[in-house]
């Protein structure tokens, strides 16, 4: 079930939005890409991922440098541009920094939410797919993490906004009918990764000699998912807008929203990750060994069991094999 559409990509010059633009493109579809090219990290970065899709896309790319945190704006400079779905990928990311700059994710991950949402409702999509994050789960102990569990406990703004978002997508499915899915992404690496995640900075301080910083002295475990795994669980979600039946049942309506956690099913030891690090770097790292910082939970492990029954969604990439393709573009990028 592929649709041909053109396709609406926020956050277009990040890491996931960009090899989901690529995707997309090279199974024919055309795409609008937008994003503000902001500063959190490296713009640079950024613009050599547009300018690979660029490359990429024969002529189905086009890129608009464009906050949809403003909707003025954002109305304004999509008005001439028909599109029929949307994957809205923006946002401000990362959960320690939301401890420095809380005005960042309201302004991003709330307002540009809403913006994104009224955005879909006006042009009638078939369906917007939209990024939420492993970290609403907050402190939950109970592994792994199931979609049913409770997320009314959040322990970052990061993590309040993106159940803020969900919830924003609740209500428009239901007041407006909307097809919406929201994906809890899990640590997602991979080659074009971002500089602010923890295999790249690990990398790159292994390869230039330099102490790594290892919290909760080591005793941590993420679910790791491989760049490649998580955009085709995305085009397979965008394929498949969630079913409405356009009645309302006991306990609540049978809206078209889904959400889904999108991970490799696997938790994979923090000390694991680095031994694999190092043999793909060819060198031993250094460890600074520090307690757990603000906001950060030991363990992340996704239930994929929904999104797999819905999609087929099958991750097929261990760290032994993504690991070392991440750094052998890492080192070739950086020159390291």
């Amino acid at each position: 079930m592929t649709a041909q559409g053109t396709v609406l990509v926020t956050g277009a010059a990040g890491f996931i939005g960009a090899a989901v633009a690529e995707a997309l493109m090279a199974r024919g579809q055309p795409v609008i890409g937008i994003d503000n090219l902001g500063d959190y990290y490296s713009p640079a970065l950024k613009q050599a991922r547009v300018a690979q899709a660029e490359a990429r896309g024969g002529g189905l790319f086009r890129f608009l440098r464009l906050n949809f945190a403003d909707m003025d704006a954002l109305t304004a400079a999509l008005a001439p541009h028909p599109f029929d779905a949307i994957v809205h990928l923006g946002a401000q990311a990362g959960v320690r920094y939301s401890l420095d700059n809380p005005q960042a994710y309201v302004a991003s991950n709330l307002a540009g939410h809403v913006n994104m949402l009224e955005l879909a409702r006006a042009r009638a999509v078939r369906h917007m797919v939209y990024a939420s994050s492993s970290s609403v789960y907050g402190g939950n102990t109970s592994l792994p993490f199931a979609v049913e569990d409770r997320t009314d406990h959040p322990i970052s703004l990061y993590a309040a906004t993106k159940r803020a978002d969900e919830l924003m997508s609740e209500t428009y499915a239901h007041l407006f009918r909307l097809p919406l899915t929201g994906l809890r992404f899990f640590t997602v690496y991979g080659p074009w990764g971002r500089p602010d995640m923890a295999m790249w900075k690990f990398a790159e301080r292994i390869l230039q000699d330099r102490a790594i910083d290892v919290y909760n002295h080591g005793e941590m475990h993420r679910d790791f998912t491989y760049i490649d795994d998580v955009v085709a669980g995305v085009l397979a979600c965008l394929d498949r807008p969630p079913a409405d039946d356009g009645t309302v049942k006991a306990g609540g309506s049978a809206k078209p929203h889904a959400l889904y956690n999108i991970g490799n099913h696997r938790s994979e030891h923090l000390m694991r990750l680095i031994a694999v690090l190092e043999d793909a770097c060819g060198r031993k790292a250094r460890l600074n060994l520090l307690p757990m910082q603000p906001g950060d939970v030991p363990a992340t492990y996704a239930d994929i069991a929904a999104l797999t029954r819905a999609t087929g969604y099958a991750p097929a990439t261990r760290i032994e094999d993504g690991v070392p393709r991440f750094v052998a573009w890492f080192r070739d990028f950086t020159g390291l």
